[in-house]
């Protein structure tokens, strides 16, 4: 049988998401001298809106809609994401196909230019710029004392508007400055459990149709076992809480020696009530872990914390072009 060397990769334009996507292709090739990958570049809601904070937009698909309509009608084959953008559900007829191994999941702060400041040492009143509520939230949590502001735009806008004074530091997934070749801007890396970073952070989803058996199969030597059980662990736990990017939920799952610890985090708005816990298990029911931790926070409170949050936040809207 002859098998058709043209793989299509749809991907986001911006330098980070061509970075990943070319990683693919590359490992593609590696494991299947024959393919003939293409990469196709297109646009996103969350590329084309930069002026609006993300939880004004919505968080369904932010970064994966119009990828996926180019899966489902067959203008590509995979697409390549970052895990912590894919939503707990997909549309119908997509898959999860791949999980690569996972990066540094943690979160970082990064300085202007020259200086390396962490949070402990930065000033009352400090400009912190980020655009993620689970980030916001940790931070008004443990420095109630510094100014946070929206921050948008792709990996090098962020740094340019930095370096002009825009902020005095940022907040930026290690994952995202390592594949760039930045890891020396990073002041301080925040270290779990008492900074979470959020679910998925630092892997990478490759998805395709789930009746592309060609594709799965093509994508198998790609696929990390142990990163996809912790996944599994935290987009179950996020899953069973219903949040996304409007809602301030963090997790992280770790496995060794045949067993998972899964840490899990619900805070609202302000930070000024912020819910931790952990449970471990085995790595071969690590969904059931997820479930399991969810329905411990929100029995500690986490439900009302979630519910307020929904009632304060205005229905998103996405503006015109």
């Amino acid at each position: 049988m002859v098998i058709s060397s043209q793989v299509r990769i749809a991907s986001r334009g911006s330098e980070l998401a061509l970075w990943q996507s070319r990683t693919v292709r590359d490992r593609l090739v590696e494991a299947h001298p024959e393919l003939d990958p293409e990469i196709i570049v297109i646009r996103t809601t969350g590329d084309r809106i930069l002026d609006v904070p993300l939880a004004r937009i919505g968080d369904r698909g932010l970064f994966t809609k119009e990828i996926d309509e180019a899966l489902l009608d067959g203008r590509a084959d995979l697409a390549v994401h970052s895990l912590k953008d894919v939503p707990t559900r997909l549309p119908e007829g997509l898959t999860i196909a791949a999980v690569t191994e996972r990066a540094d999941p943690r979160d970082v702060l990064v300085g202007p230019a020259g200086q390396r400041p962490t949070l402990a040492d930065l000033p009352a009143g400090a400009r912190i710029g980020t655009s993620s509520l689970r980030r916001r939230a940790q931070l008004k949590h443990r420095r109630p004392d510094l100014e946070i502001v929206d921050l948008r735009g792709n990996l090098n806008t962020r740094f340019a508007r930095l370096d002009e004074g825009a902020y005095d530091a940022i907040l930026l997934a290690a994952a995202g400055v390592d594949r760039l070749g930045w890891s020396d801007r990073i002041s301080e890396r925040l270290d779990p459990p008492e900074w979470l970073p959020a679910v998925g952070q630092g892997a990478l989803a490759i998805v395709a149709r789930h009746d592309d058996i060609r594709i799965a199969r093509l994508l198998e030597p790609l696929h990390h076992g142990p990163t996809a059980i912790c996944i599994s662990a935290e987009r179950t736990f996020l899953r069973a809480l219903e949040g996304g990017c409007q809602v301030p939920i963090g997790a992280l799952a770790e496995i060794s020696a045949e067993q998972v610890v899964l840490h899990g985090l619900i805070a609202d708005l302000e930070g000024e009530q912020v819910l931790r816990d952990r449970i471990e298990g085995s790595a071969l029911d690590s969904a059931r872990l997820g479930d399991a931790l969810a329905e411990r926070l929100l029995g500690r409170g986490g439900g009302e914390i979630l519910r307020s949050i929904r009632d304060a936040t205005p229905a998103p809207g996405i503006p015109g072009p």
